[in-house]
């Protein structure tokens, strides 16, 4: 078994290297034969690399003898050695089931020989050799997981931790699971001495620093971009299938569509999971007795999808969907097309904003929309205040009670009863760090850069309450991503998608058009309806496509 450089550091059972056997598996001499008939032999000299950090498409290597050693590059370019693997290992990660820039390079140690799997014949063996596949699978995964436990592959994102651009910047690489290690400008104090050493200064904050590059505060799309995160669309290509919006339902539209064989493309504007993504903990979901993560639950349904051939687009909000012609022509905010024969919506739906004074200031600068741990630290031992009566709304409170001083719970109604599952209730009703307050709304907002406290009132009474407070979370009503649509398909009073127009409850007044999830209107917004709603309808989508393609062949016999 090869060396890993985390090993000089204590871990726990959380931790991938603890857990060698699964992260970096030895294959039985059986399954090295298995895999050879996909790949071709190669004989390495030492030092000769077999992919290089920032590269895309890489191949699948099993090593037979010597070794190869994967390296992690530091942000002035020094290397350090993540794992060395030894005859029956393999290398790679999740981005050998994507076309995002690679994090790492494999270089071989000593006279090597290997068996070069090509990217395509990759994705044939996985399918082919389902024992296999599981093992490479559960690898990858938790390979992913080590190298953002240990900030390898990484990025150095500096800024000040608690202002609107840098904590941006740090959900959007957290929830697309890219590894990156935070410097908080404005509490640590070798800050200063290592923005010196690039030439930076206070005025160039946040800053994103890797090996290859500097990025002064840049856009989520120029973010995306720089990293490799994003990945090209090809505008000549027609897709059996886009779908927009990587939420449950999205996701779940996908595996199954791809999973069918259908040439799908997701496109998703900011990262996997939608809302559900930032819950904490999902304990309804069947199958998950002790919970699951939303990020999680997203990460394992997009490596899923991606797996049977989806592409995922991150970073490429949708602007406009052409309906008029046969196809459809789904335009990106970069101005890019991508092109389909049918689309399924699932957009969801965002939560809704305060009408306060400041509101907008303090957006992503102590007023936020999720609860997360990344939340979490930026308030810890802080009184923080949460509006709403929903189970994210709950799911937040819970989670918060862990790490702030105090948890008060706003609605405008008279309790939680109608709107919140009954285990969160007990749950809030039973913990002394949480506090209820019926018929209350907040009033005011107050702080400089970003919030320091904020005031409420009693409905009722008129009474005002002012605190100091780290955060609110404000997660309220709904309301749906439909703009896109320009007209495409027929919406209700509140802009939610009207479906069940067609053959399909799920089709709207557009044939080949679907819509799924919290966007449609009249679908109830639970992760398990939004799953089942998009592995449903791809059964639609399918008959739509053969529809259109024989009617195609038809013309084209006349």
């Amino acid at each position: 078994m090869g060396n890993s450089a985390p090993s000089a550091q204590p871990v726990d059972s959380s931790d991938p290297y603890a857990r060698l056997e699964q992260t970096f598996p030895v294959l039985s001499e059986d399954m090295a034969g298995r895999i050879a008939r996909f790949g071709l032999h190669e004989a390495l000299a030492d030092g000769d690399y077999v992919f290089h950090r920032g590269e895309r498409a890489v191949d699948f290597f099993l090593v037979c003898t010597g070794e190869i050693e994967i390296i992690d590059h530091g942000d002035h370019g020094e290397e350090g050695i993540v794992h060395r693997h030894c005859a029956r290992q393999f290398t790679g990660e999740l981005d050998l089931f994507n076309d995002r820039k690679i994090l790492v390079s494999g270089r071989a140690s000593g006279p090597t020989e290997v068996i070069r799997v090509p990217r395509a014949d990759f994705r044939r063996l996985i399918v082919a050799e389902p024992d296999i596949g599981e093992i490479i699978m559960r690898a990858f995964i938790l390979r992913r997981v080590a190298l953002m436990q240990h900030q390898q592959g990484a990025v150095t994102l500096v800024g000040p931790a608690r202002s609107a651009d840098t904590v941006r910047i740090n959900a959007f690489l957290t929830r697309n699971g890219y590894p990156h290690r935070t410097i908080d400008s404005s509490t640590d104090p070798d800050a200063a001495a290592f923005l010196e050493g690039f030439g930076l200064s206070d005025g160039d904050l946040p800053v994103v620093i890797s090996e290859e590059q500097i990025l002064r505060n840049p856009s989520t799309h120029d973010l995306a971009d720089a990293l490799g995160v994003a990945i090209a669309i090809d505008q000549q290509r027609l897709h059996d299938l886009i779908v927009v919006g990587a939420g449950p339902a999205g996701l779940a539209a996908a595996v199954y569509a791809a999973s069918e064989g259908l040439d799908t493309l997701i496109v998703e504007s900011t990262a996997p999971g939608g809302q559900a993504g930032t819950s904490s903990k999902i304990e309804n979901y069947l199958g998950f007795p002790t919970g699951i993560s939303g990020q999680a639950l997203a990460g394992r349904a997009q490596v899923q999808a991606q797996k049977f051939g989806a592409r995922l687009a991150v970073s490429r909000a949708a602007t406009g969907l052409d309906c008029s012609g046969g196809h459809f022509r789904l335009q990106l905010e970069d101005g890019t097309v991508a092109e389909a024969r049918a689309v399924v919506a699932a957009t969801g739906a965002r939560y809704r904003k305060l009408d306060l004074p400041d509101y907008a200031r303090f957006e992503g600068a102590g007023v936020y929309y999720a609860a997360t741990a990344m939340e979490a630290q930026l308030c810890a031992n802080r009184a923080v205040v949460v509006v709403g009566g929903g189970n994210s709304a709950g799911q937040a409170a819970v989670y918060m009670s862990r790490f702030a001083a105090h948890v008060h719970i706003l609605v405008r109604s008279e309790g939680l009863a109608a709107t919140m599952s009954s285990y969160l209730i007990d749950r809030i009703m039973a913990s002394d760090a949480i506090t209820l307050h019926p018929y209350s709304e907040v009033t005011a907002l107050s702080g400089d850069t970003h919030l320091e406290g904020l005031a409420w009132r009693d409905r009722r009474s008129g009474e005002e309450t002012r605190i100091e407070a780290g955060a609110l979370f404000v997660m309220i009503g709904a309301q749906p991503c439909s703009d896109w649509l320009q007209g495409c398909a027929r919406l209700d009073e509140a802009g939610f998608i009207l479906t069940g127009d067609g053959c399909s409850p799920f089709e709207t007044s557009r044939p080949g058009l679907f819509a799924v999830g919290d966007v449609r209107s009249g679908s109830v917004k639970r992760v398990a309806s939004g799953v089942g709603e998009g592995s449903v309808v791809i059964q639609a989508v399918h008959r739509f496509i053969e529809r259109q393609k024989t009617d195609a062949m038809g013309c084209g016999a006349k």
